[in-house]
């Protein structure tokens, strides 16, 4: 596996990439607060299972660009990132994998660009028009996402992530999560990463945009593309419930809960992920 910047959408991407290029392209894309090491678990057995395989840094994370502004971090804006992915790499279609912020980012592309999504592989982040729904009508998730509320403050967050050296992030993963899923190594190397320049501010503005400035629907909240949504049913940040509002949003939709797993399922059970995404990928559709 190498890293290679590559050039989409107006910006970089820090893209780690592996795999034959002639084999078909899967694209990973990570949620907060993680960056591309999120999916080192699932890399090299893709790999091996015939795929080439491109992880980004989405913008504002670890060593991709953070463009100033809110409007840079609009979902409109982070899908036309994946779409430049895709034709940097010389592809006309991809596979599309998301996890928590990556998920929601992939719904976004598989709404708005689904003539360039063979298939769309979520985990653990709803529909964007059910996680909409929920926040205005579901006080059980309002209580549970009250993180996105505080994202909301300006220059507070940050500046108390960094002050007490990110102990809210880390325990957004150590105390969300089974015992032992994320190492001491793990969270220096995401330490490292939120505390690239400019890094952690651009990673909240994601939150902030999508409340204060929310993009423009797409024309239609279908999901046509081939669609499979696993869900850690032990998340502590989303309902289950949300799981099944979405997939009634996709024409041809798959959902897998793991009863298990937590928000970080990809993490906690690897095999199973990689199994479920390897399977969905070359099962031939009707």
């Amino acid at each position: 596996m190498n890293y290679q910047a590559v050039d989409t959408n107006g910006i970089q991407l820090n893209v780690a990439q592996a795999g034959s290029p002639d084999a078909p392209l899967v694209i990973l894309l990570h949620g907060f607060p993680e960056f591309s090491y999120g999916w080192r678990k699932q890399i090299p057995f893709l790999v091996d299972a015939g795929y080439r395989v491109w992880v980004p840094d989405q913008r504002g994370y670890n060593l991709s660009d953070k463009p100033d502004g809110l409007e840079a971090y609009s979902l409109d804006e982070l899908a036309k990132d994946v779409v430049g992915l895709i034709d940097a790499a010389g592809e006309k279609k991809a596979f599309l994998v998301g996890h928590d912020w990556g998920a929601a980012v992939a719904w976004w592309v598989a709404a708005k660009y689904p003539e360039r999504i063979l298939k769309l592989a979520n985990m653990n982040v709803p529909h964007g028009a059910v996680m909409q729904k929920n926040l205005r009508s579901n006080f059980a998730q309002m209580r549970k996402s009250w993180y996105i509320f505080f994202f909301q403050l300006p220059w507070l967050p940050e500046f108390l992530a960094k002050r007490q050296n990110w102990k809210i992030a880390v325990a957004s993963l150590t105390k969300t999560s089974r015992s032992g899923t994320f190492s001491n190594e793990d969270v220096e190397k995401y330490r490292q990463a939120w505390a690239q320049p400019k890094a952690y501010k651009s990673m909240l503005n994601w939150y902030r945009v999508v409340l204060q400035k929310p993009p423009k629907p797409p024309v239609s909240s279908r999901i046509t593309v081939p669609t499979l949504l696993i869900w850690g049913a032990k998340d502590k940040f989303l309902g289950r419930e949300m799981a099944e509002s979405s997939i009634e949003l996709c024409d041809d939709g798959r959902l897998v809960f793991i009863e298990e797993a937590t928000h970080w399922v990809q993490h906690e059970e690897a095999e199973r992920v990689n199994e479920l995404l390897e399977g969905f990928f070359r099962e031939k559709r009707q």
